[in-house]
């Protein structure tokens, strides 16, 4: 009877665990394209569920700020740390604004003003905008501008009052002259400030692609400098409206209307303090406005485009 021979090899400890790696393992259960898009979905519905909730902090911390200011005011007053002709009650302010308000010479104000202002807002974001284009893309106009409109930008507004008075005389366009010197400086400063900070990798695509000078800066370069160039076009409307409002204050004629600057310079000749703190009140409340009702949205639909902030 023949002896069955056995193969006393030892087998190869490397063989061995490729040949158990290779070996079927337990079936894992695969997630479907359906699935992730069903989870997918309810992450978004659940994203628009949190933006439509509205934070109850973001409008009673406001309100508590203004209440510790008029409320500070007030114990001032209480304390009769000045006469009540120069530091009057909150009563008597509310009363001046709310007088001014039903008469209408209010609205008036804030309509010449703030036409004014944005007529004066958007030449400056014209002429700022070019002038940033060229300042910051000429290396020769960099050299020669930069450091000049640094040095208007840091100028106060209302020394340009005097001269536009005596070159431009009684007019509109010595209201409109005040706000370019004073806004287009901003603007420009922030669109070229914008274009430093674009990569260099942003442009050299723009032209591998074939994209014209006028497409390159439409498609590519401004969109890169939004963030710095939107700051620089909020600080020029700042500085508009500041200009504006000292131009009104310092400037007065029959021509020239009857603006917010005009009703602060009539409260304090008339030596009527709830007047002047009820146009002062204006000034904030119309500021306010444009930044919350213009630039916020704008502001926010740029973060949400760049995934920084839910729209």
């Amino acid at each position: 009877m023949p002896t069955p021979e056995f193969d006393m090899r030892e087998e190869d400890p490397f063989e061995a665990s490729a040949r158990r790696h290779r070996s079927p393992g337990p079936t894992r259960s695969m997630i479907s394209d359906d699935d992730v898009t069903s989870g997918l979905d309810a992450l978004e519905q659940a994203q628009a569920r949190r933006r439509r909730r509205v934070d109850p902090l973001s409008v009673l911390a406001p309100l508590g700020a203004l209440a510790i200011v008029v409320l500070a005011w007030q114990v001032l007053v209480w304390a009769h740390v000045k006469p009540a002709w120069v530091l009057p009650p909150v009563t008597d302010i509310a009363r001046a604004l709310w007088t001014s308000l039903t008469s209408g010479k209010a609205l008036d104000a804030i309509w010449v003003s703030l036409r004014r202002g944005a007529v004066g807002f958007a030449l400056s974001l014209v002429l700022g905008t070019t002038l940033g284009l060229v300042v910051g893309r000429a290396r020769l106009a960099r050299r020669a501008f930069r450091p000049l409109l640094a040095a208007m930008q840091s100028l106060p507004s209302v020394a340009w009052v005097p001269f536009a008075v005596m070159m431009f005389y009684l007019s509109d366009t010595t209201m409109y002259a005040v706000i370019l010197l004073s806004a287009v400086p901003s603007i420009a400063m922030g669109l070229i400030g914008g274009l430093d900070q674009v990569p260099p990798l942003f442009e050299r695509a723009g032209r591998a692609l074939g994209a014209s000078r006028t497409q390159l800066v439409r498609h590519v370069l401004l969109p890169a400098a939004m963030p710095t160039y939107l700051g620089g076009i909020k600080q020029g409307w700042a500085f508009a409206w500041r200009s504006l409002m000292a131009a009104e204050l310092i400037v007065q004629s029959p021509k020239l209307g009857f603006g917010l600057g005009s009703m602060l310079n009539q409260g304090q000749a008339n030596s009527d303090m709830p007047a002047v703190m009820a146009a002062i009140v204006l000034v904030l409340v119309v500021g306010l406005a444009v930044e919350v009702l213009l630039f916020g949205p704008i502001e926010r639909r740029m973060l949400h485009r760049r995934g920084l902030a839910p729209s």
